[in-house]
């Protein structure tokens, strides 16, 4: 497990986050305090606290939940202690490693691959990168995984995008939730977002959807979502750790034994979480493009956060020890299954290849 020389200083916002002084003395408590996004692609998030899965596997360690809406929210909780584990995108979870030096947090886990796509409003016809010059185009959020994404697949053209919605394509992150009405409305162009916001978006707005992300990638796997935990409980708590990976692992069961239990499933937590539901419709086309795996792609990581910085979205950085996947193999080695790479990240395996 890594080591780290000390806990990541607290802001004053984050400091009022969670009410805690540190990292160390949040780790201190008998509890276990999860974030995640009321998304599908965080299905098994989903699935692991609505069954009471979590809970389980913690046992005597009290299980609390924050639902994040953005990934920056969800790394400052982490980086700041008020969070102890968090579900994210790849983006962010890279962005914050750099950033701290390795003293926020690692992945121990892949959660899901797949379930991101360009959508264009009905009317609009988007052919290649060049054909965003000149529309309003969103992402989820500045520096999230599809918003780099977007700039990467521009970039590759020679369409130059800013941070401030400059540039030959104008991007302007938007709130999911928002765009869906933006977009009915005709005054959003374009997308690149993930489920279930792309079925919706098709469904609710009439939008086509222009590209698969998974085009873009070797195999057409990429990482949607991560588990990440703090570096400060992987230290003095590893135990929590591997109970929470159990309960990850059984989460992950439970939705490839029943795909329609697990898809009710997600439906009702989403219900608890976001407020409503989603049409049965939307939910099983959201549901058939994503992948739930305990896989989390490494050999994608080193792209992304190229991508990213290419964009002057992060800083250079080295990656190395941003994955740990040691108790995640030992417990799947338990289980009889075929351990996962960590392509090189966690120092354990030879690096491959993951460019776009």
């Amino acid at each position: 497990m890594r080591r780290v020389a000390a806990a990541v200083a607290l802001t004053a916002l984050t400091a009022l986050l969670g009410g805690c002084a540190s990292a160390s003395e949040a780790a201190e408590r008998d509890t276990l305090r999860l974030g995640y996004f009321a998304n599908v692609t965080h299905g098994v998030a989903l699935v692991g606290v609505h069954e009471g899965i979590f809970a389980d596997a913690l046992g005597e360690t009290q299980l609390q939940t924050e639902v994040f809406t953005a990934g920056p929210a969800a790394v400052e909780a982490l980086a700041a202690g008020a969070v102890d584990a968090v579900y994210l995108g790849p983006a962010p979870a890279a962005n914050t490693f750099v950033r701290s030096e390795g003293r926020s947090g690692v992945i121990v886990a892949g959660a899901a691959t797949g379930g991101a796509a360009l959508v264009a409003r009905a009317g609009v016809t988007i052919d290649g990168p060049e054909d965003l010059i000149g529309l309003q185009t969103t992402t989820p959020g500045l520096g999230n995984t599809q918003d780099v994404a977007l700039r990467s697949w521009l970039r590759d053209a020679d369409v130059t995008t800013t941070r401030t919605g400059r540039g030959d394509a104008a991007v302007t992150p938007t709130a999911n939730a928002t765009v869906l009405s933006l977009m009915e409305r005709g005054e959003v162009d374009a997308a690149w977002t993930a489920e279930p916001w792309v079925s919706r978006l098709v469904a609710e707005a009439g939008a086509h959807v222009v590209l698969d992300e998974g085009e873009l990638w070797p195999d057409g796997r990429y990482p949607t979502t991560v588990l990440m935990v703090s570096a400060d409980l992987e230290q003095h708590h590893p135990e929590r750790v591997s109970a929470l990976l159990e309960g990850h692992l059984r989460a992950l069961d439970t939705i490839s034994a029943d795909r329609a239990a697990a898809a009710s499933i997600i439906n009702d937590q989403l219900e608890i979480d976001a407020g409503a539901g989603l049409d049965d419709a939307v939910l099983a086309n959201a549901l058939e493009n994503v992948d739930f795996t305990a896989d989390p792609v490494a050999a994608a990581f080193e792209t992304i956060h190229e991508d990213a910085v290419a964009a002057g979205l992060q800083k250079p950085g080295d990656l190395a020890g941003l994955v740990d996947l040691s108790e995640l193999n030992r417990q799947l080695e338990a289980l009889g299954r075929d351990p996962v790479s960590d392509a090189g990240l966690g120092g354990t395996d030879a690096h491959e290849g993951g460019a776009r």
